[in-house]
């Protein structure tokens, strides 16, 4: 019985492939323009060169070739936070590009690029605190969270010991 549905099905399927007419772009309609240019579509595109659209990701690509950069330098040199913030922001906006309109794919492939080079050096620097210092990896983060959370409630207490801090630190 399923040889028989089979059987139809293909027949059906090839009958309606033989009727190729060749006349892929012709239309009824009188008034229809006639085709566009390569160069004239990426022009008047709503994600084309004219719009912040195209420049944003083009420009974007500057961070994760300064993060695959990254990936001579030792682990112990990285920040993870900043890795995580990398991850997190290529992951959110790599979702958002899709939601968005106009749907900007190119935007989402620089995100899709920053989250994973971010997931690796963040992998990377778990991995050399593990062997390190002989912990986890779970309690790698959590020790960097206290920190991330000092840092934040000294940053609020008063603002401008934090900023000279900063400053001393670079």
């Amino acid at each position: 019985m399923s040889q028989r549905a089979g059987l139809r099905l293909l027949q059906r399927t090839r009958f309606a492939f033989r009727q190729n007419t060749g006349r892929r772009y012709q239309t009824a309609d009188a008034t229809a323009a006639p085709p566009q240019s390569i160069f004239s579509r990426l022009w008047n595109s709503p994600v084309g060169v004219k719009t912040v659209h195209f420049w944003a990701p083009v420009m974007k690509w500057s961070l994760v070739l300064a993060g695959i950069s990254d990936f001579t330098r030792p682990a112990e040199n990285l920040s993870l936070t900043q890795n995580l913030a990398l991850t997190a922001t290529g992951a959110i906006w790599t979702r958002w590009c899709f939601v968005i309109k106009p749907r900007n794919l190119l935007l989402a492939a620089v995100n899709f690029f920053l989250m994973c080079v971010g997931v690796t050096q963040v992998s990377r620097i778990l991995i050399y605190q593990k062997n390190h210092k002989g912990e986890t990896a779970g309690e790698a983060l959590k020790e960097n969270a206290d920190d991330i959370a000092g840092t934040a409630k000294g940053a609020v207490n008063d603002p401008k010991e934090a900023a000279h801090n900063a400053g001393a630190a670079r």
